[in-house]
């Protein structure tokens, strides 16, 4: 069948992400949305950021890829959403062990669903939706023996044990995936928010975990150092199989104002790019990525749909064959 497509022109009504033409079948890229944050802490949102995304994406000019958003299935949108938890004890248990079941079917069905693109020779990427979402895709490395590190852009450390008592907490996506020993290195970057017990658990293993603290990497710039240099510790700190974990709040909270909990200081939107295609040119394997924790405005305004969009678009491009 003929395509007539034309990349310079005007998204039409009813396309796909970025207005593109092509099925899933089609498609060398899967872009599976995830609208969900049953452990959010802070402000809400993120479950509505595959949507916002979707929206803002239309306005993207495209240069070259294909992909598709993957139909979510309505039990894993209705999520448990409840009001404020009262004094008694038999309710408060059972709230969190319903949210521990629905996420533990909600990383069943995700599980699922990134298995059956990666056999049909698809890269995939999660679009969340809180950070939790991701850990069904190492659960999916886990279990096919896929030895690989991960590159983590984020304001947080998310190592903690548990938060609020969510052991599948947004803040326990990385505490919770380094169980899996195929994971051979954990290097983030963008840091600047964390707790006692995640710096102390990096500190214990220092080949495993590499943490490039924000205020450490803009003292070493400020004092004559560049960025690129910087970039190249990260990337010397990879393996040659490499999944990457975009959190938005990475970014300076001027590009995600209304992300879920946003931190002074980040990267800016270029350094962010730069690093993405370092990891490209230095011929790393991009197994799989996510981005999360992106939230539309509160008044309707499209700035956080908008930043989103172009990262996504950039690690569909960096995941590209």
């Amino acid at each position: 069948m003929e395509n007539n497509f034309d990349p310079n022109a005007a998204a039409v009504a009813d396309s796909g992400i970025y207005g593109l033409p092509c099925s899933a079948e089609e498609a060398q890229i899967i872009i599976i949305p995830v609208e969900w944050e049953l452990t959010t802490s802070y402000n809400r949102g993120t479950v509505d950021g595959p949507a916002t995304i979707m929206e803002a994406s239309l306005q993207v000019e495209l240069r070259e890829l294909h992909d598709e958003m993957a139909p979510l299935s309505e039990d894993i949108i209705n999520a448990l959403y409840e009001g404020t938890i009262d004094e008694e004890p038999e309710k408060y248990d059972e709230l969190y062990a319903r949210i521990e079941a629905a996420t533990e079917k909600k990383n069943d069905w995700l599980r699922e669903r990134i298995a059956y693109w990666k056999k049909q020779g698809k890269a995939v990427g999660l679009l969340g939706g809180d950070h939790s979402c991701p850990l069904a895709y190492h659960q999916y490395l886990n279990n096919i023996g896929e030895e690989y590190g991960i590159l983590h852009a984020d304001a947080h450390c998310d190592l903690r044990e548990a938060f609020e008592g969510f052991k599948y907490s947004h803040a326990s996506i990385f505490y919770n995936t380094l169980k899996f020993s195929n994971v051979k290195k954990l290097v983030q970057v963008g840091i600047r928010d964390y707790c006692h017990q995640e710096k102390a658990l990096a500190e214990s293993q220092p080949e495993r975990i590499k943490i490039f603290f924000d205020r450490d990497c803009r003292r070493r710039m400020y004092e004559g150092a560049r960025w690129k240099d910087i970039v190249d510790e990260m990337i010397a700190s990879l393996p040659e199989k490499v999944y990457l974990s975009i959190d938005i709040d990475a970014l300076d909270p001027k590009l995600c104002p209304n992300t879920g909990t946003p931190v002074p200081g980040g990267l800016e939107y270029e350094e962010l790019m730069y690093l993405l295609n370092r990891i490209r040119e230095a011929g790393k394997t991009i197994i799989g990525f996510d981005l999360c924790e992106v939230s539309p405005s509160p008044d309707g305004g499209d700035w956080d749909g908008n930043v989103g969009a172009r990262v996504l678009f950039h690690l569909c491009g960096v995941a590209a064959r």
